[in-house]
């Protein structure tokens, strides 16, 4: 394990988070893994964060709404079997890790774990947490990914991140 910058390989990562990247969550004994593809890295009040953006629909929406952290994985190898059972099922229906036959590795700096696979990790920590404001957004974009009928809209995670690390 090497700790690195949190953004260190940004290009790559940035790179990965667009097509997919997976975003974990835990409690009370329960791991589950999402995929993520809509997120920003950046700075504001002077720290490092991540902003997950995830639909309210979402078992890991609860997750972190309860415990207001998460992990973050880039993963370094093809990954696109797991993500098409992360991307297409529920935790709250299955466990998608056993399903994956994938395993997790406990993070340094929070409860919730991280993916061990090979890949940047990052261990973040919700500061804020805004709901999306539908009457704000644009109406091309709310054409294209929302269905005004379901107002299942995302809530932009703001989140410190507290730990980076690269797993090989």
């Amino acid at each position: 394990m090497q700790t690195v910058p949190f953004n260190f390989n940004a290009g790559k990562n940035l790179e990965i988070l667009s097509k997919t990247a997976f975003l974990t969550t835990y409690r009370m004994g329960k791991t589950n893994v999402m995929v993520t593809a809509w997120g920003a890295l950046g700075v504001m009040w002077k720290l490092p964060i991540f902003v997950a953006l995830v639909r309210k629909s979402r078992y890991s929406h609860d997750l972190i709404e309860k415990t207001h952290e998460f992990s973050v994985t880039f993963p370094y190898a093809d990954m696109s079997k797991a993500a098409e059972i992360f991307g297409h099922h529920s935790g709250r229906d299955m466990n998608k890790l056993e399903k994956c036959g994938l395993a997790t590795r406990p993070a340094r700096r929070i409860e919730t774990p991280v993916l061990d696979v090979p890949g940047m990790h990052l261990e973040c920590n919700v500061i804020y947490a805004r709901p999306m404001n539908a009457e704000k957004l644009d109406p091309a974009i709310q054409e294209l990914w929302y269905d005004r009928q379901s107002n299942d809209y995302h809530t932009f995670f703001v989140s410190h991140i507290l730990d980076s690390y690269i797993t090989p």
